[in-house]
C-alpha cells in the first residue's frame, strides 16, 4: 500500500502598497518613492507560489519574479550597505559565473528563502537611508564618488525599470495587471 504525501507549496504573502505623499521635503519624497517601488515588487509577487515565482514565462529572457527579487537584494546590498555605508559584506547572488548569476539557478524550492532574504535586506537598508543627501560617498570597490542623493535616485530608477519587467512577467503568469 503506497502512502500519499501532500506537500504544501509556499505562497508569497499579500502586500499592500503605500503611495508616496504628494508633498514633502526632498529626502522624504525620495525615501517614500523608493519604499513604494520596494512594495510594488513585493506586490507583484503577492499570492504566487514558489513555482510561479520561479517561472520564466517570457521566452526571450531569463528573468523571473524570483530572479528579480534576488537581483534587487544585491542591488540594495551593493548601494546602501557596501557603497553607502562601507560595510564589508559579500553579495548573496552576484559574482557567480555568468553575467546574470542572480537570475540563474532559480528554483521553486528556494523561493521562500530568497523572498525572505530580500525582505531582510530591505529592512537592513532602510536603517541606512537617513544620510545627508549632499554627503559624498566613495565607493570602496573602485573609488567612484556619488552623492547620497544620486544613490537614492539610482535605486528608484533601478526599481522602476525592473518593476516594469515584473509587471509583464506577472501578467504572463496569471493575467494580473496593475500599475
Amino acid at each position: 500500500m503506497a502512502l500519499s504525501v501532500s506537500v504544501m507549496s509556499w505562497t508569497a504573502p499579500s502586500v499592500e502598497r503605500t503611495f508616496a505623499p504628494d508633498e514633502g521635503d526632498e529626502a522624504t519624497l525620495l525615501n517614500a518613492f523608493l519604499e513604494f517601488h520596494r512594495e510594488t515588487l513585493l506586490w507583484k509577487c503577492s499570492s504566487l507560489t514558489g513555482e510561479q515565482l520561479a517561472q520564466r514565462p517570457v521566452s526571450t529572457t531569463v528573468m523571473s519574479l524570483l530572479g528579480l527579487l534576488r537581483h534587487l537584494t544585491d542591488v540594495e546590498r551593493q548601494w546602501l550597505r557596501i557603497v553607502g555605508d562601507g560595510e564589508e559584506v559579500d553579495s548573496l547572488y552576484w559574482g557567480k559565473p555568468g553575467r546574470d548569476s542572480d537570475f540563474d539557478d532559480v528554483t521553486a524550492a528556494d523561493a521562500e528563502r530568497d523572498y525572505q532574504a530580500y525582505v531582510t535586506e530591505i529592512d537592513r537598508c532602510r536603517a541606512l537611508q537617513d544620510k545627508d543627501l549632499d554627503a559624498i560617498i566613495v565607493n570602496p570597490q573602485d573609488g567612484g564618488r556619488f552623492t547620497f542623493r544620486w544613490i537614492l535616485i539610482h535605486l528608484i530608477e533601478e526599481y522602476a525599470r525592473h518593476n516594469g519587467h515584473a509587471d509583464l512577467i506577472r501578467e504572463a503568469i496569471d493575467g494580473e495587471t496593475g500599475e
